[in-house]
């Protein structure tokens, strides 16, 4: 009996093929593949070697010749592109020496397969947790492609697609970049290779936004990054860890924001919806990571693009103060980002004037406190964690004309006037707002959506935890 070799050659340039596969096809009496492939190995075959080369989708028929060949005797190499483990023919010369019941010795010899060549064209996109992925539906069904598809992209997998168009398959591709972005952030790196190792080669590098399912054909490999995934120098780069694996003082400032960002993830994947605005998004994702608390799905309530509104506001220099109903609040807002961004964090209850005027007027310390706010910072962003007579006092002044505010989060929590001050803060169009419904609030929340403002410029990442 003969045997029957198995051999990826690689993507396609002699570069790429393995010493071990140029010795089996120089020793070999029979190769058998698909015709398109046979210029990569011509300079290794041996004057007596007989090439038995076919057209496109007769894998079977290889298969099968290779099988009455080695019947015969003879050493036969079946080639394939890349890895012939990966799409390739190694599975089906398997089955079918089971289904045979044929005593041929099968050895499979491995190649470097295209999302390799393209992985290394592109910089380091493979580093961590990755998985391939056919668009081809000749042998597949489409619903089983498609549940793949999601199950990468809710998972985080940097994912390698194959197959991505033909003659008759042009929208699977265009599915596929709206399923991951139904998941991912819009900004996630994407890579693409053409042709990779020949001499038309191609190499793009993009965004999962930007990418443009036309500019592939059925010679390109795309590689999608996960959410650490990065370009730089013109590089896609996927870190595994190592790098950041030092405990120097920035090191383990990062460690936390890697947890915060993996929290955020999470969090993104379980909610009931997937089609939020990117600011109401982004100040959910806080709401839940503070409070471990899903009903802030529905409890959460922002004007439209009320956050970024009030971000570009802290950018232009309109928003350089933000006034709190108590000391919690201003001390859940990260110090880091009110220095980096030029903003001032307040709070009067301990101005010796409040219980002055408290005392005199007969109001709560909080009311006070925001009274002296307004007559010093009429223009302040408004943040409120407990108290919903703070709340409903600016809300007097508003209405009186004497406070202008940037904008308000409103978020007293408690069983006495709260939801009625919540309610008392929607009638006022003009002023961006964000409100925590019902009974539900507290300070790390009001703290909490007024870093989820602050940070806004890292949304688009989704890379929660600067100034940490």
């Amino acid at each position: 009996m003969g045997k029957i070799i198995i051999a990826g050659i690689g993507p396609g340039s002699k570069e790429d093929i393995t010493p071990a596969v140029v010795d089996a096809v120089r020793h070999c009496d029979v190769v058998v593949g698909y015709k398109y492939y046979f210029q990569f190995i011509t300079p290794y075959l041996s004057a007596h070697c007989q090439c038995v080369d076919t057209g496109m989708k007769k894998e079977r028929e290889r298969a099968e010749q290779a099988f009455e060949y080695a019947t015969a005797g003879k050493t036969v190499v079946v080639i394939s592109s890349g890895d012939a483990g990966i799409y390739g023919m190694a599975p089906l010369i398997y089955e079918m020496k089971r289904a045979r019941g044929a005593d041929i010795s099968i050895e499979t010899l491995p190649g470097i397969s295209a999302f390799q060549k393209a992985a290394s064209l592109l910089g380091a996109p493979i580093g961590h947790d990755l998985c391939i992925i056919s668009l081809s539906d000749l042998m597949t069904p489409w619903d089983v492609i498609e549940r793949r598809i999601r199950a990468a992209a809710t998972a985080d997998f940097v994912t390698a697609v194959y197959n991505p168009k033909s003659h008759g398959r042009y929208w699977q591709l265009f599915r596929l970049q709206e399923i991951f972005l139904h998941e991912r952030s819009a900004a996630t790196p994407v890579g693409y290779v053409r042709q990779a190792g020949r001499e038309d080669q191609e190499v793009k590098l993009t965004t999962l936004a930007d990418f443009n399912p036309d500019d592939v054909d059925m010679f390109t490999v795309i590689l999608i990054g996960n959410s650490q995934s990065y370009i730089a120098d013109g590089k896609l780069i996927t870190p595994r860890g190592y790098y950041n694996n030092e405990t120097s003082g920035a090191n383990r400032e990062k460690i936390g924001q890697d947890i915060m960002t993996a929290s955020f993830r999470t969090i993104r994947g379980e909610l009931q919806r997937h089609d939020y605005p990117l600011d109401h998004l982004w100040a959910l994702l806080h709401a839940i990571h503070t409070t471990a608390d899903f009903d802030m799905e529905h409890l959460l309530y922002t004007d439209q693009g009320a956050v970024a509104t009030l971000y570009d506001k802290v950018k232009d220099g309109t928003l350089t103060t933000i006034i709190t109903d108590v000391t919690m609040v201003t001390s859940g807002i990260r110090k880091g980002a009110l220095q980096r961004l030029g903003v001032e964090a307040k709070c009067y209850l301990s101005d010796p004037r409040v219980a002055e005027m408290a005392a005199a007027e007969g109001i709560t310390r909080t009311q006070a406190g925001i009274r002296l706010a307004v007559e010093e910072h009429p223009q302040a962003l408004f943040a409120f964690g407990n108290a919903p007579t703070a709340l409903m006092e600016l809300c007097e002044l508003v209405r009186k004309g004497k406070a202008r505010p940037v904008g308000i989060i409103a978020a007293p929590v408690g069983f006495v006037h709260v939801r009625e001050s919540k309610h008392m803060v929607k009638p006022f169009k003009d002023i961006p707002k964000i409100i925590v419904e019902g009974r539900k609030g507290g300070s790390n929340l009001a703290a909490t959506l007024c870093n989820a403002i602050l940070t806004f410029d890292d949304a688009e990442q989704l890379k929660p935890g600067r100034d940490l």
